[in-house]
């Protein structure tokens, strides 16, 4: 079997990429390091050429990703493509503006799929992401999100969900939502990052208006730093209060609880 791992230096897709390896499927990773752009179609073909199934992970920063997608979507059907295992998000309904008409085109165009619909990645506490910035230069983690909870989950479950879908003979043409074992606030999550490092680290609650100006001068584009303070607008009213035994189902394992992944991670 050969699989195609798009965004393969991502959170997602660099342990995707040695899951696969391991399990024994050939994998042709694609990023801009490969040569891979999305706004480019000469680098399609050769990415397709062969390919059996393909791990979907939509251009990073483009608030409307779907015209980019399609097409290399249907070339990639035309080159024999089957099975599309698409990364999308829990905040995202199929048809929504952004990642939701990217899920409508795989739905649209693919006779085999899956669509991962993630809840927040713990790693957005450790990497390069506001998030992190945020506790590393101030000791803050600044959001719109009130006292809304969210079960964040660690990337690398996401990828063996992914792999898990990727393998199996059957697919089950559905969406999957994807969290971590429990549901926090970012107020109770600093205070896990402080018990398990030893860094004092406090939760600061904004508008949304006021997150998304923020964002923009981080160098975000206005339209996405708009559309990312909205998600935590709808945090804060519930929309990610909410555990599933996704990763249990799919993989077998229950998915890592955050203060596990913050000790790996950050941890003293």
């Amino acid at each position: 079997m050969k699989v195609l791992v798009t965004g393969a230096t991502g959170n997602t897709g660099k342990p995707l990429t040695g899951l696969l390896t391991e399990a024994g499927a050939t994998v042709r990773a694609a990023s801009r390091r490969s040569g891979f752009d999305w706004s480019d179609p000469e680098t399609h073909a050769a990415a397709l050429d062969g390919v059996e199934r393909l791990y979907l992970v939509a251009p990073v920063g483009v608030a409307e990703p779907e015209p980019l997608v399609r097409p290399f979507l249907a070339r990639a059907r035309e080159a024999g493509v089957r099975r599309t295992v698409l990364l999308s998000s829990s905040a995202v309904r199929t048809g929504d503006p952004g990642l939701g008409r990217v899920d409508q085109a795989v739905r649209e165009i693919m006779p085999e799929f899956a669509v991962l619909r993630p809840s927040w990645f713990m790693r957005n506490f450790v990497g390069d992401h506001p998030v992190a910035n945020g506790i590393r230069e101030r000791g803050e983690i600044v959001t719109a999100t009130g006292d809304g909870r969210v079960a964040f989950v660690d990337p690398a479950d996401i990828a063996a969900c992914a792999a898990a879908l990727l393998l199996a003979d059957d697919c089950e043409n559905t969406d999957h939502v994807i969290t971590g074992p429990e549901a926090v606030s970012y107020a109770e999550a600093a205070a896990i990052y402080t018990e398990v490092t030893g860094v004092p680290v406090r939760h600061i609650d904004v508008t949304a208006p006021e997150l998304a100006r923020r964002f923009t001068e981080a160098g975000y584009p206005e339209d996405f730093a708009a559309a990312l303070a909205a998600l935590d607008e709808d945090i804060r009213h519930g929309s990610e209060d909410r555990v599933t035994g996704t990763v249990q189902r799919l993989t077998g394992r229950a998915p890592k609880p955050l203060r596990r992944f913050l000790a790996e991670h950050v941890g003293g």
